[in-house]
């Protein structure tokens, strides 16, 4: 979990070799206060916890797995940002081509593993109105991340993402009361702020120099 939000920097990385971006010192000590914070936030409790003996082998081969993940997913967020911007197609028509792929291999994954059961019962098989709410909650989330990308960049989405887990945290514990703060997730909670504050204030102060 620590290891994974090294994806915070890897897509502030591949920002700057492939876009160009230029980043400040306040922007890198933001990001690494976000990695921080958000492993903070998720970092979990003794009732969820799981005690298992590992292996120095497995555990070389989870590090190597996550490192592998950490840049799959910098490379593929910033690439796709880098073809939103550098390109004349829309938003719209980028998000359809993404999603036949998905379609293409989502389908193929389920007949693989599932396939006997999709036969026999339909793929819908279980679906509630919850259900569907979900559904139709992350097409909407796809869209407007592809809008955040577009017109933002994959860094301010990674601030979202991490503002939207706290959120999300606090709705849990409020609303469904399953989720039970400890120190750790407020201290989390606090640098996730911080660097989110710290990110804008460079950009501030140059644009208040450029004014005067």
């Amino acid at each position: 979990m620590v290891t994974y939000q090294l994806k915070i920097l890897t897509t502030a990385l591949f920002s700057v070799s492939m876009l160009g971006k230029k980043l400040g010192l306040y922007q890198w000590l933001s990001l690494l206060l976000l990695m921080a914070g958000v492993t903070l936030v998720q970092w979990p409790t003794e009732s969820t916890e799981e005690h298992k003996v590992l292996t120095v082998g497995s555990q070389f081969v989870g590090v190597v797995a996550v490192l592998i993940a950490c840049i799959s997913s910098g490379f593929a967020g910033v690439y796709f940002e880098k073809i939103l911007k550098e390109t004349k197609q829309s938003v719209w028509v980028r998000n359809i081509q993404l999603g036949l792929f998905s379609f293409v291999f989502g389908f193929l994954g389920t007949m693989v593993y599932d396939g006997q059961i999709v036969r026999e019962s339909g793929m819908f098989q279980g679906y509630s109105s919850i259900t569907w709410i979900v559904v139709v909650l992350q097409a909407v989330g796809g869209l407007i991340i592809a809008v955040v990308i577009k017109y933002a960049d994959n860094i301010l989405k990674g601030f979202a993402t991490s503002v939207s887990i706290i959120v999300s945290t606090l709705f849990s514990y409020f609303l469904l009361n399953d989720f039970n703060p400890t120190g750790l997730f407020f201290l989390g909670a606090v640098l996730v702020i911080a660097a989110t504050f710290l990110y804008s204030y460079e950009g501030k102060a140059a644009s208040s120099a450029i004014k005067v």
